[in-house]
């Protein structure tokens, strides 16, 4: 069987295993801690608090500091509500494509990690070759921050890491950061005929909803000239409100879900400033003059750091000779990459699939993105090992 071959198997297999990022991973990650051992790793599965998720770290190798990590994700977003041509947990080969959630966001480059193990074991390396696949990365890098939590705690430090996030194999040295918050009001309910006897939670949520979008502009304003990013500014995006119960009822709950991408941390610190003054002096004070009780309480789903170009970069220099890369990029989508350059680590972001594809129906990645980085890993072997 060749590697491709392989690698479509093992995807196939991949995809059935429907990880929304809600649901258990264990029986995937179970599945890949049987492949990676029967290679030779050693393989530990690192629970969440909860028991219904996991981390998988498998080592082909010596123990200690320095060699290579492949990284991955095996959650994914729910397909439920879209409309698909073909059942979304059932990969699907149509025209050199290979169709299902998370073909390319990223069961793709998990499989072909995974078909590459036993070649990585044959070489012998005398450097570890880690592989870390991680759960909740959808909403928030959850598993991959108590990954690098238990990397910190460990002393352990990796010389390199490689995310295959789809990027259609072109080499990504840096990306925004990724914040991710809901902010509750509650106010006080009554009759819609008498306004000024309860406090409107919903109204107070369009209110700050439009604080949101008045700073959307100022971090325009903020954007430095040398951004390399598109766009190059700091980003919002309010994703829901949600409140009321009926049209004659005073709401008294409201939920703002929202998410900014910073270019650079000080913009984030901005951000959250000006949204508690704005509630400590503008809108708590209106409430509070009608219901002492009234709350704004803001809920952080996930605060991720953004990957930051570095003038010396092992791993990417490494994967920009092997493919033949002439420059790098930067995105405004993010990745657990930055968890990794927290330790202190090179970090490059090359895998197979197109982002404008990751999240959609009918997701797919094509053979020949997977050729492609299955040449990457093969030719990996000789300098990682």
């Amino acid at each position: 069987m060749t590697d491709l071959s392989e690698t479509r198997a093992i995807l196939g297999d991949l995809i059935s295993y429907p990880t929304v990022s809600w649901d258990s991973n264990l029986a995937m990650i179970g599945y890949l801690a049987d492949r990676l051992e029967t290679a030779g790793a050693r393989v530990e599965m690192l629970t969440d608090p909860t028991g219904a998720k996991a981390n998988l770290w498998a080592t082909i190798g010596p123990e200690g500091d320095g060699g290579l990590v492949l990284s991955g994700h095996s959650d994914v977003v729910p397909a439920a509500e879209q409309v698909w041509a073909s059942d979304p947990f059932l990969m699907d080969e149509r025209d050199g494509a290979l169709y299902g959630r998370g073909t390319c966001d990223m069961k793709g480059f998990i499989a072909a990690t995974v078909a590459m193990a036993p070649h990585f074991a044959a070489a012998n390396p005398k450097r570890p070759i880690h592989f870390a696949f991680t759960y909740d990365e959808e909403v928030g890098c959850l598993g991959g921050g108590a990954l690098v939590a238990m990397l910190r705690e460990r002393g352990l430090t990796p010389a390199m890491a490689l995310l295959g996030e789809p990027t259609e194999m072109r080499v990504i040295e840096g990306h925004k950061g990724c914040c991710e918050y809901s902010t509750y009001f509650t106010g006080l309910e009554g009759h819609g005929s008498g306004p000024d006897l309860g406090v409107n939670a919903v109204e107070f949520a369009v209110r700050y909803v439009t604080r949101l979008l008045a700073l959307k502009d100022e971090l325009r304003a903020r954007c430095r000239p040398d951004s390399r990013f598109d766009p190059p500014w700091t980003t919002i995006n309010t994703g829901a409100l949600v409140g009321g119960v009926a049209h004659n009822v005073i709401p008294g709950r409201a939920r703002v879900d929202w998410e900014m991408r910073p270019v650079h941390w000080s913009d984030a610190d901005f951000v959250k400033s000006e949204l508690a003054a704005f509630c400590e002096h503008d809108l708590l004070p209106a409430m509070r003059r009608i219901h002492p009780e009234a709350q704004i309480e803001t809920e952080v789903i996930g605060e991720v750091i953004g990957l930051e170009p570095m003038q010396q970069n092992e791993i990417r220099d490494l994967v920009m000779e092997l493919t033949g890369a002439n420059d790098t990029d930067l995105v405004a989508f993010n990745t657990e990459a930055g968890l990794y350059q927290t330790l202190g680590v090179d970090v490059v972001v090359c895998g197979p699939g197109s982002i404008a594809q990751a999240h959609k129906p009918d997701e797919f990645v094509t053979l020949a993105q997977l050729e492609q980085c299955l040449s990457l890993l093969h030719r990996l072997i000789p300098r990682a090992a």
